[in-house]
Parts: C-alpha cells; structure tokens; sequence
C-alpha cells in the first residue's frame, strides 16, 4: 500500500497487493467516508428513441460513501464497502457499493481525524512494503499439506494422503515416488516460479519432493525447514519457531504469531503474562506491558465502552514504551487469542 496524501481528517491510498485489503477492512467500518472513482447509472439517459428504450448509460464518477458495512474474506481480490452517497454527481443519498481491488485509489476519513488505533495499523503497514505471498507446504512420506501464507493469515490450500484406502499395490518406493510426483504437479499449479516456497516437516520427505519439483521445471526459492512434528502443527511451529525467518521472518503474520505462542507458553508455568481486560488494564497501569497483541477488530468495536476501554488501554502500554500488535484472526494463534477474550500482553515483570 502506498500513501499518495494526508488529508485533514483521513488519507488517500493505493492498493497495491492484496494483503493491503485486510488492513483497509479494518479502517472502512461504519462511520467511515470512503470515497473512489466508481460508476453509476445516469437515468437521464434511458430515454426512449423511435419508440424503443434505452438503457441508463454507465457513467464514472467521484463517490463518496458513508460506510455502512464491509464484506471481506482474506485471500480474495477484493474489498466491498456498501453505504449512501454523500457526494457525487448523482443520486446523492441513494445506496452504493463500493468494490475495492488492486490499483484503485480511495480516500479514507472520519470525522474529527482517524483515530490512534487506524493511524498505527496504517503507519505500520506503510512501513512494511510489499510482502510477497509464499507457498508453505508440509511434507511426510505419506500425506502432504498445502498453505498459502500472506502477510496477516493462512489459508488451507489442498491436502494429499495415501493414509488409509486399503493395500498399495507395488514397491513402496514407487508409490511414494508416483504420489510426489502427482503432488508436485498440483503445487506447481498453485504456486507461480515467482512465489517463494517453504517445504517443512519431520524427516527426509522434504528433500525428495524438492527434487520432484526441481525435475518438473520449478525455479521457485525454496527453504527445507525441519520440524519435529508432522500435520498442521508443522505448518505452526515453521511459523511460531523461525524456521524459515529468511523467508517469512517480516510478514506481520509471523509477529503476531509469535507474541501470542509466547504468551501461551508463559500461562501454564505462571510466568510475565495476563490476559481479560480488567488484568491487562491493571498491567498497563503499572507500566508493566512489554507486549500486547490484541485483535484489530476489538479496537474498531461497535460496542463503545468495550472500544474505549481497550483504546485507553492502549495507549497506557504506548505511554510506557511497550508494542502493540494488532492481530488478525485468519489463523491458528489468532483463533486461540479470540479464545483467550480477544487480547494477551507479555509483561516486563509479574503482576499479582
């Protein structure tokens, strides 16, 4: 994403990548005025000639929109924010939908300024630049997992097994060679020569199925990572652990990942952590919060008090020069922070 100005009480972007849309779901909710080169209607235009109608011709146009409600889902091209016109040529008050993608230009601005929690988020992403997208894939001998990594979520791309289904007929070998092969083929498919490729998992497998891909003409950067477990929870700990930070080390994702398994790991054993609103408020005010990670999307909260509350809380843990990562939940440790009621801080020293 790329900053084209500051306005008096917003800013205009470019989109740049896909992963600039999450960030800008965050910032267009309700309240918000999100304005972009669209097109409407020109009813004006559907006259009728010799007794036939026209259609309203399609015009583009400046529009201002009201944000209402947004529809984004992660690893898609594009962002919807539905809302009334409140500037236009035409049709003023009328409903419109916003479609967002890459390349487009949109202002973003509130009433009064964006506020702290919008500014971080998007200084921060500015900051980041472009994060390429990489294809992670955990390899056992007999079952393969695929995953796309962006720079705030993972998705699950396919799966290949040879677990159960009966007897296999022929030598072992070939049929692990034949399965690769079948498999290495869909994730030269999925995965373009210019998208970087983590190859994971317990084991020897890895280095067979890089040589699968090597032979069917892969020029993709690859890192062989080993991971001390198999299944979904490699995928987890390559991530958790930075065992492919050559690679992934300054996506957002793996930040956020690792704050929060760090704060899981210091629960059981009573360590420099807390979490619920009222103990992390009372670490906050002690200036004890090294850390807090907490989901975007309790910061922008339609529940008021609930909003202010974590705002003020906030910018406490700022005030005493601690970090504050805003955290997505399209992954596995973002899920387990909505568990954890939304928010987790890692701490200089214990708080009773």
């Amino acid at each position: 994403m790329r900053r084209v100005k500051w306005l008096d009480e917003g800013v205009r972007l470019r989109v740049e990548s896909d992963d600039d849309l999450w960030v800008l779901a965050q910032l267009c909710r309700p309240g918000s005025m999100v304005g972009m080169l669209s097109h409407r209607r020109d009813s004006t235009t559907g006259t009728r000639e010799g007794g036939r109608a026209r259609s309203a011709e399609r015009k583009p146009m400046w529009v201002l929109l009201d944000a209402m409600e947004t529809a984004f889902q992660p690893f898609t091209d594009n962002l919807r924010v539905h809302g009334t016109i409140k500037e236009a040529k035409i049709d003023i008050g009328s409903h419109h939908t916003h479609v967002i993608g890459v390349g487009d230009d949109i202002e973003i601005s509130r009433e009064g300024g964006l506020p702290a929690a919008d500014l971080s988020l998007l200084k921060e992403s500015l900051a980041a630049g472009r994060r390429a997208k990489a294809g992670l894939l955990v390899i056992e001998s007999d079952e393969v997992l695929i995953f796309e990594i962006s720079a705030h979520g993972f998705r699950d791309v396919s799966q290949f097994t040879m677990r159960g289904g009966g007897k296999r007929q022929g030598d072992s070998t070939s049929v692990r060679r034949g399965f690769f092969e079948r498999v290495a083929k869909e994730a030269r498919l999925v995965f373009p020569d210019t998208m970087p490729l983590v190859l994971c998992g317990p084991g020897m497998s890895r280095e067979q199925f890089e040589a699968q891909l090597r032979a069917l003409g892969a020029q993709n950067s690859i890192i062989n990572a080993a991971t001390s477990i198999g299944g979904r929870s490699a995928a987890n700990e390559v991530l958790a652990e930075g065992l492919a930070d050559a690679l992934l080390g300054e996506h957002a994702l793996v930040q956020q990942i690792r704050a929060i398994e760090e704060g899981l790991k210091r629960i059981p054993t009573g360590g420099a952590v807390t979490y619920g609103m009222d103990s992390v408020a009372n670490a906050a005010q002690q200036g004890a919060v090294e850390a807090l990670v907490i989901v975007a999307s309790m910061l922008r909260s339609g529940d008021d008090a609930l909003r202010v509350g974590w705002e003020d809380i906030v910018a406490q843990v700022e005030a005493s020069r601690g970090s504050v990562i805003q955290a997505s939940t399209d992954h596995d440790a973002g899920q387990q922070l909505v568990g954890l009621g939304g928010a987790i801080a890692l701490l200089r020293w214990k708080v009773e």
